[in-house]
């Protein structure tokens, strides 16, 4: 948050501060120039903290903004609290608030900062104004609260402090008001006797002028702090020059969130679609970084009772290669904007927890490569099929296991359905492939139940077969190439694998023979779901891909 030289004749202390109400203080009482960054919600402070500030206003304005009302004290001061707690919780950093004009008389100012302190909030600013208050950018000579009254508030604020090092900054309005610089001085004098820690004083000019003339005549009594809105472009090198302690940019970060929602949601509703605002905004990955997903994974490895571990093993070994594509390049390894079609593939697997995966590869299998996955190779591809594929990696089929085509690319969220299943075994079946057939249709489905489309009606359907050639009318969708088995149905697929190679049939099967078999002997539950998956057999599988990441 400040500056980064020290001054010559005061250098900033060494040590770190012990309490969020103590950095505070430091940043207010240091010679060197600080800067607090606005906020307004849990989410904006945090990226306060990100972007390498060391404290954070609170605006009154943006708060209320954001919860769609006026800055005109619209919001309860209860309501102010709780957003505060969000704010708080989310960020290590010391917060000064924009406490308007403390919420009423001195009654109200000294419970609102018993409030404060004990959710870690190290400073309130109140202003010289009436309750409700009338933000200070609207009309003209608004009037100001009596001297003496606003000192018996800031009293009050400071007696009621539960930690010495609580900031109350007093904001003098004398000069928005156009009661002139005189009354300016006149109030700070008397703010800073009261015992105010700090002085804001306000402008809305379009020029610095007024505030440097303050700061000439104020001398350095009590440190002042500044909001230059209106007077921008000013260097801020100037008011390092003049002596003022403290820079608020103030409602910056609302602003600019404005302008981009408006912009994102026109485009969306102008477009009727995502493709051109997909690569402008953040992705989904960097909110769940931003708010802390990673250390919840770890609250819940210390706290929860451990689950046995999931494994996958991923089929990449039957041939074929798309044109356009380098010779001997297999269809797994095809880029996807920047990663392979099997990195994308692995990535899902291990988003949803599953962190074990084995790869058969056979065809131009040094060409797939992938760290932290562990590679099993099918020697005999050309003339075998994809249970043989599943049997070399038998061994991967230990407690519950995820099995994928390496081809495919799909939604999270289908795994994760597989994943939440009490089934012991269920396959993810795209009900569009009964109504939609496309070219290369692989893997048909029958069912004793096909989808309703009532999401209510959640009866489970049970798979009968699965084969390349049931008629479409027969059909209840297509199976996209991935199944989940619980530690029992892998036992099953182990058991399956066995009995098909003691009959000489292993060799040639493909899955949904194995698939099959097991459903004439166990449940198999059929998860059905419209779309939001990919078999890339072509270019315009590939293109399509694309898109979809």
């Amino acid at each position: 948050m400040s500056d980064a030289t020290p001054s010559p004749t005061r250098p900033r202390a060494a040590a770190a501060p012990t309490t969020r109400f103590a950095a505070l203080r430091r940043e207010i009482t240091s010679s060197s120039l600080s800067f607090l960054m606005e906020a307004h919600d849990g989410i904006s402070a945090k990226l306060v903290q990100e972007a390498g500030f060391r404290g954070v206003w609170a605006s009154g304005l943006t708060t209320s903004a954001a919860l769609g009302l006026r800055d005109s004290n619209e919001a309860s001061w209860t309501q102010v609290l709780d957003v505060l707690e969000y704010m708080a919780d989310a960020t290590t950093l010391p917060i000064l608030v924009d406490g308007d004009t403390g919420h009423g008389n001195f009654n109200n100012v000294r419970r609102f900062v018993r409030k404060l302190c004990e959710r870690g909030i190290a400073g309130v600013c109140i202003e010289d104004k009436l309750f409700p208050k009338t933000n200070s950018f609207i009309g003209e000579a608004q009037p100001l609260a009596d001297v003496d009254e606003f000192c018996g508030r800031i009293k009050a604020g400071k007696d009621s402090q539960t930690d010495d090092d609580f900031v109350l900054v007093a904001r003098v309005e004398a000069l928005i008001s156009g009661q002139g610089m005189e009354e300016a001085l006149r109030r700070a004098e008397a703010y800073h006797r009261a015992g105010a820690d700090a002085i804001l004083i306000h402008s809305k000019k379009s020029d610095a002028a007024e505030i440097f003339e303050f700061t000439e005549r104020w001398a350095n009594r009590a440190p002042v702090v500044i909001v230059p809105t209106m007077y921008y472009a000013t260097p801020t090198d100037l008011f390092r020059q003049a002596g003022i302690s403290t820079i608020i940019w103030a409602n910056h970060l609302l602003r600019s969130s404005i302008a981009a929602m408006r912009e994102t949601a026109a485009r969306i509703h102008e477009d009727q679609s995502l493709v051109r605002v997909e690569g402008s905004v953040a992705t989904v990955k960097d909110i769940f970084r931003i708010v802390g997903n990673a250390e919840l994974e770890e609250a819940e490895r210390r706290y929860l009772p451990a689950r046995p571990a999931v494994s996958a093993v991923v089929l990449a070994a039957s041939g074929g290669e798309l044109s356009g594509m380098a010779p001997g390049q297999p269809k797994c390894m095809a880029d996807i904007r920047g990663q392979s079609l099997l990195a994308r593939l692995v990535g899902t697997l291990r988003e949803s927890g599953v962190r074990d995966v084995a790869v058969v590869r056979g065809a131009h299998k040094e060409a797939v490569v992938l760290q932290g996955v562990r590679m099993v190779d099918n020697d005999r591809h050309a003339s075998t099929g994809e249970a043989w594929s599943l049997a070399a990696a038998r061994d991967a089929i230990q407690g519950e296991t995820v099995v994928a085509y390496g081809d495919v690319l799909f939604r999270r969220y289908i795994l994760d359905s597989l994943l939440t299943s009490r089934a012991d075994v269920a396959v993810a079946v795209d009900t569009l492939g009964a109504t939609q057939a496309r070219p290369n249709q692989r893997d048909l489905v029958v069912a004793d139940r096909r989808f309703s489309g009532d999401y209510l009606d959640d009866s489970p359907a049970t798979l009968q077969r699965i084969a390349h050639d049931i008629p479409q009318g027969e059909a209840c969708g297509e199976w996209m190439g991935l199944a989940r088995f619980s530690a029992r149905g892998a036992g099953w697929l182990r058991e399956e694998i066995a009995a098909m190679e003691a009959e000489g049939l292993l060799e040639a099967a493909d899955m949904p023979t194995l698939l099959t078999r097991i459903a004439q002997k166990h449940p198999v539950r059929v998860k059905y779901f419209t779309g939001h998956w990919l078999d890339v057999d072509t270019l315009t599988d590939l293109a399509e891909a694309r898109n979809f990441t």
